[in-house]
């Protein structure tokens, strides 16, 4: 039997001319592009932060004070801070655009009576397509004429069960029914058609749900608020200094002018002006490390965000799961088997009780598995023989066809049964596609012999309402009302473990029969399948737990789809609830907003929904992240607080909304991705714990040294070597820093939390004083014993800087003091150390660089006495530490396994 062509429908298509006219009303089917900003303006934004604006005030002020060298050393900070920033935008908007595979590059199209390819940007409403399986559907278009027609349209719902499709040739007056309707950027899996395009471009779904994204307005990232309220603290702190300094001066009868100067040049010295460039330089380095974990982030603060995340949003089919249907169980009369591996993995194979089973000594599994291969239109490439598929390598099987026939294919295979094999008892001969009325397919095939059989899979309850007789061994034997109860409730058992089941069965054709349909037919048994969880989201998930994250499936499909997943992965537990798009839409938002931190699976739900979602969780504080690959995942994707698409499997309009894509599509890369930005979140702390100690401490020196009546301790030009030389480098090897081992242990943060909360700045302030303090101990002892100024100052300024590089190391950690860190965990910081105390050498022992920074050589007996002072600071710190401090460790009772 041949397999049904479409009918003729009477419908030619569009002419050239019409085409043209109705390009030029309609507009080409393209997706409007999102918000694109040229290399200029991106570049231009880098100077919007806060702090970089106090930075270019601070160096109009250097300029006014005559400090041409601190003016073109600050500006050249900001610069390299921009150019950092810029290049790695600009960087991964190359990457974007090369990643762009959204739409169907070519269309097959009727015009002028004449089959034709054009690209698809030239497609118009009206134009007559043809699709078959393997082809992206190019438009919104209505199913004229169709064969055995099904669509994967997961990227739009959410659902891995590809969708039947149907005709309907009232093409003059369309009525737009989801099964009658292949939609933009889908795939046709099998089958065939002849569709009118009724949408193109930003009318279709597609551009529907792209349209979503213009109405979500982008908010800044934690760490750039915290910053930015930093910035203000510091801006309002050195106008403070300055006022105090300028007035304490004025009221000793010291010239006004000079106290202005004098106060401007310590507020100057107070900003942190290498903070932006170690943050940018952190962040880029840590973009730079994940994106060989395979997760490229579009924009440096996202690196940040992710270390907050509070809540994981997931899709659940590609993400979770492998997108790829896997056979799971099989049910014969005389035994159950178990089927292991997923999707495509050679490694699987069939066990009864846990033994692999010998399918040549098993005439029923046998025949069972003949039929899913006999009976498929899908295909393994490149087959081998049988003894290579007997070596479990752990490659996979190149497949292609529809989801549903590739499992089957794969199940056989992993019993050693394949297209080969069975070609040798059988010759196909004929076939009655799959329809919705029948829900089965069957096959004409014929054995070595010449009898010819009837090969059937397909719906278990309407083959078993064919069967008279079931399948014992080799042996054929009359259907009882006992024997038909426990298929029904084999086939129960299946489907409440959320899977996916077929019946199969045969029945010997008479001499000369041509089957029109199924009937009389031997029952042979069941195959159940789901699409499998990934082998890394169960190791991910569990991580997340531990850490304190809360995992939520979000799903298009069915609800005990969704459940039997969230389960096996153990993001549904004990208490938790499940709701539905419907269940959704009933309650208020009041009820919905109580129930949602009760919830961790939704199922069948819309784009909207999703929006809804995410929206209620940030309300009630939560910082969220949103994994998404389809395109009704971007409007969530893009309000999520982190959106992280798929960068093999995601489409570009998901991609646009995104702030990280995993190259990999793996939800493990996520997790990695979110432990990596807790580490630079730690890393960020502690040098800016580090900047603010040291640069408290700088002002500490100057501005108690004046109050005291003391010379001026440390001249502009040895303050500018401190801050470009010896506090810059060992900053940017504290945002190298390796994770700690406790650092998925921990709870996440609050979205409000300072960034110097948990006593930091106590901590700061308190190491400043004593930097400061200790600097002008030093100055003291040295005028009071040599009286010259010149040595004081040296000795002044090399104590600042070795109590800075000691004080380096104590930044570590924040739960231990000095002598209880491990010091040669980053070569990187003991480096920096090492450049920033020859830079020190070299200011006071070249004589060169004597006269450019004022300073001297200082002798064995001034050093000693800088020893002295200098090691009372981290002594008395570590001392304190161990008094105050408290972790936010997890305990193992909130630590949900």
């Amino acid at each position: 039997m041949a397999r049904r062509e479409p009918k003729n429908c009477g419908y030619a298509g569009l002419t050239t001319q019409q085409a043209n006219k109705r390009l030029f009303e309609y507009g080409e089917n393209v997706l409007a592009a999102g918000k694109k900003h040229s290399a200029l303006k991106m570049f231009v934004g880098q100077f919007k932060d806060l702090m970089v604006i106090i930075l270019l005030i601070a160096t109009v002020l250097s300029v006014f004070m005559g400090e041409a060298v601190e003016a073109l050393t600050i500006v050249l900070i900001v610069l390299v801070n921009a150019i950092l920033g810029f290049a790695q935008e600009f960087r991964t908007e190359k990457t974007l655009e090369a990643l762009k595979n959204l739409a169907a590059p070519h269309a097959k199209v009727i015009r002028d009576g004449k089959k034709t390819e054009l690209e698809a940007i030239e497609l118009v409403p009206g134009d007559l397509i043809l699709l078959e399986a393997g082809d992206r559907v190019p438009a919104d278009a209505q199913v004229l004429e169709a064969s055995a027609l099904q669509a994967d349209e997961a990227m739009l719902s959410g659902e891995s069960v590809p969708v039947e499709k149907f005709e309907d040739e009232n093409f003059e007056h369309p009525a737009r029914e989801h099964n009658n309707m292949v939609f933009m950027g889908t795939n046709i899996v099998k089958g065939r058609c002849k569709a009118i395009v009724l949408d193109t471009g930003m009318r279709t779904e597609m551009g529907k749900i792209a349209g979503l994204l213009t109405e979500i307005s982008e908010e800044k990232t934690p760490l750039q608020e915290k910053l930015d309220g930093m910035s203000k603290y510091l801006a309002i702190g050195c106008l403070v200094i300055c006022a105090i300094v300028t007035v304490t001066g004025i009221i000793r009868g010291e010239p006004v002018f000079d106290m202005i100067l004098t106060g401007i040049s310590l507020s100057v010295a107070a900003i942190p002006e290498g903070l932006p460039a170690v943050v940018t330089i952190a962040l880029a380095l840590a973009v730079s490390r994940m994106l060989k974990r395979n997760a490229l982030i579009r924009k440096l603060h996202a690196v940040e965000t992710m270390g907050c995340a509070g809540v994981i949003c997931s899709d659940k089919t590609g993400t979770l799961t492998e997108n790829r249907m896997t056979v799971k169980e099989l049910f014969t009369i005389e035994r159950q088997i178990t089927v292991t591996g997923n999707g495509t993995e050679k490694s699987g194979e069939l066990l009864y009780h846990g033994s692999s089973v010998g399918v040549a000594a098993q005439p029923d599994i046998r025949l069972l598995l003949d039929i899913a291969v006999m009976c498929n239109n899908a295909h393994i490439e490149n087959e081998q023989d049988d003894i290579f598929l007997r070596h479990k390598s752990k490659l996979n099987w190149q497949v292609n066809g529809e989801p549903t026939e590739v499992a089957l294919m794969v199940m056989a295979a992993k019993g050693h049964v394949t297209e080969k094999s069975s070609a040798v008892s059988y010759t196909r001969m004929d076939e009655l596609p799959f329809d919705s009325v029948r829900k089965c397919m069957s096959v004409v095939v014929q054995d070595r012999s010449g009898t010819r059989y009837l090969l059937t899979k397909g719906a278990p309850d309407m083959i078993l309402e064919k069967c008279n007789c079931y399948q014992r061994g080799r042996e054929q034997e009359t259907m009882t009302l006992s024997i038909r109860r426990t298929i029904e409730s084999a086939n129960e058992q299946m489907a409440k473990k959320a899977l996916r089941v077929l019946a199969f069965a045969y029945r010997e054709l008479r001499e000369g029969e041509t089957p029109t349909k199924e009937e009389n037919l031997t029952f042979v048994g069941l195959a159940g399948m789901i699409d499998p969880p990934r082998k890394e989201a169960f190791d991910a998930v569990r991580k997340c737990h531990r850490a304190g994250i809360k995992t939520i499936m979000i799903t298009g499909d069915h609800k005990l789809t969704a459940s039997a997943i969230a389960s096996e992965l153990n993001i549904l537990r004990k208490g938790d609830m499940v709701f539905t798009g419907k269940e959704i839409d009933k309650m208020s938002d009041a009820e919905f907003e109580s129930n949602i931190g009760k919830t961790t699976v939704f199922a069948r739900v819309s784009p909207e929904h999703k929006l809804k979602i995410v929206r209620a969780l940030k309300k009630q504080g939560n910082i969220v992240a949103m994994t998404g690959d389809g395109v009704n995942d971007a409007p969530a994707v893009k309000e999520a607080d982190i959106g992280v698409s798929m960068g093999e499997g995601g489409t570009d309009v998901t991609k646009e909304a995104s702030s990280v894509i995993l190259l990999d599509d793996n939800f493990a890369t996520l997790v990695a991705a979110i432990e990596e930005g807790r580490v630079i979140y730690r890393n960020i702390r502690k040098f800016i714990r580090y900047l603010l100690s040291c640069n408290i401490g700088e002002v500490i020196t100057m501005f108690v040294g004046m109050l005291m009546g003391m010379p001026v301790i440390l001249l502009p030009i040895q303050i500018l070597l401190i801050n470009l030389a010896t506090d810059g480098l060992p900053a940017i090897a504290l945002g190298l820093e390796p994770a700690d081992h406790d650092v998925m242990e921990v709870r996440p943060r609050s979205k409000g939390e300072s960034i110097l909360s948990g006593g930091l700045l106590s901590t700061i302030i308190f190491r400043g004083c004593l930097i400061g303090l200790t600097t002008i101990a030093v100055f003291s002892n040295f005028m009071r014993e040599f009286g010259d100024i010149n040595l004081a100052r040296t000795g002044a300024f090399a104590t600042l800087v070795i109590t800075q590089l000691i004080h380096v190391f104590e930044c570590k950690s924040e739960e231990h003091g000095l002598f209880r860190i491990n010091p040669f965990n980053n070569i990187k910081l003991i480096l920096a150390v090492l450049v920033s105390a020859g830079v020190l050498w070299a200011a006071i022992y070249v004589p060169f660089l004597n006269n450019v920074f004022k300073t001297v050589p200082l002798g064995w007996h001034h050093l000693m006495t800088m020893l002295v002072y200098v090691m009372f600071a981290p002594v008395l710190s570590s001392i304190l530490i161990l008094t105050k401090r408290k972790t936010r460790f997890l305990s193992p009772n909130e630590i949900k396994e």
